[in-house]
């Protein structure tokens, strides 16, 4: 029997994130992320759901998400479900929940900003920070643009997408 349990969320971070290290000095974060459903019911009334999720990321990971992250930033996380079972301290039985276990993430919004991101992780503060090297601008609304088909395919050798040897400046490294 096949099995497949892989899950992509973006939303808002509820609470800012909680950094705590295992004995093994692992790095853990934990967080909550907050996901909108917006729809308009057979009425025409717009509704919105809001789905809350726990969110537990290890090593360095966990690291860069408590360093960049705090409560309302846009976040986008890519994992797997775990569910999890304890006893209740108070007497009140099992419980239980869901948690995403964060294998990616990707940063939203700009840099200072504590919301309304979305997009590919980049922010216009990025491209006019005149110490950063700039990034080449792509076609409007995105995209990759049109590759033009070579007059004889036969006579040209396909060169890499990407050189050799890239170099980065340590300011490239979020980390």
């Amino acid at each position: 029997m096949a099995n497949y349990n892989r899950v992509i969320m973006m939303g808002n971070l509820t609470r800012d994130p909680v950094l705590r290290y295992l004995p093994s000095q692992m790095a853990v974060v934990d967080f909550g992320l907050a996901v909108n459903h917006r729809f308009r019911t057979k009425t025409g009334e717009d509704r919105e759901e809001v789905c809350f999720i726990d969110c537990s990321a290890f090593g360095k990971q966990a690291e860069v998400i408590n360093q960049y992250c705090q409560k309302g930033r846009p976040l986008l996380v890519e994992g797997r479900l775990k569910y999890d079972t304890w006893e209740d301290k108070q007497g009140g039985g099992k419980r239980s929940k869901h948690v995403i276990v964060v294998d990616n993430f990707q940063l939203l919004g700009g840099r200072d900003s504590g919301g309304g991101g979305g997009g590919q992780g980049s922010s216009d503060e990025y491209a006019q920070d005149e110490s950063r090297p700039q990034r080449p601008q792509g076609r409007p609304g995105g995209g990759r643009p049109p590759q033009q088909q070579p007059q004889n395919p036969q006579s040209q050798n396909p060169q890499p997408p990407f050189p050799d040897e890239q170099q980065f400046q340590e300011d490239d490294i979020p980390f």
